[in-house]
């Protein structure tokens, strides 16, 4: 077991706390002292520059099927050259009217060098590995779909 712990930090402003108008630019902290400052999405009065949570968690499964998936090629045999990828978020109302990230899509870039190179099967293979060991998309309930090739 492992313990994973943030801070985060909001204070009012000058504004009305009204729902409209409040600010909500808010800073988080990483324990190894990292700061990103967040804010919600334009669409709930947010700001555009600061990563938003639906952006954070798409970020996180990304970043987890991108380690999970080095790892697996390494165990493999195989060396990853580079490795690029685009995560796309879907929020909307589940069947119980609420909203929730409903899907989240990857769209892997991956690059091999060496003698062993992996076909498009056994490419699908280490992909696919890497999705059922990614801790991250095996904690949400989100549907997550990797589009490679």
């Amino acid at each position: 077991m492992s313990e994973h712990t943030i801070g985060l930090y909001w204070k009012k402003g000058p504004e009305d706390f009204k729902y409209d108008s409040y600010d909500r630019t808010h800073t988080i902290q990483y324990a190894g002292g990292q700061k990103l400052n967040g804010s919600s999405t334009t669409e709930t009065y947010g700001k555009s520059e600061y990563a938003n949570p639906e952006e954070l968690l798409a970020s996180a499964v990304c970043s987890c099927h991108f380690l999970t998936f080095l790892a697996v090629a390494a165990k493999s045999r195989y060396t990853v050259s580079t490795y690029e990828d685009k995560a796309i978020a879907i929020l909307e109302k589940n069947s119980e009217g609420k909203m929730v990230v409903t899907k989240i899509d990857l769209y892997p870039k991956v690059t091999f060098e060496g003698e062993r190179i992996p076909d498009q099967e056994v490419l699908s293979e280490l992909h696919e590995k890497a999705h059922r060991n990614c801790f991250i998309s095996n904690s949400i309930k989100s549907e997550v779909t990797i589009h490679f090739g």
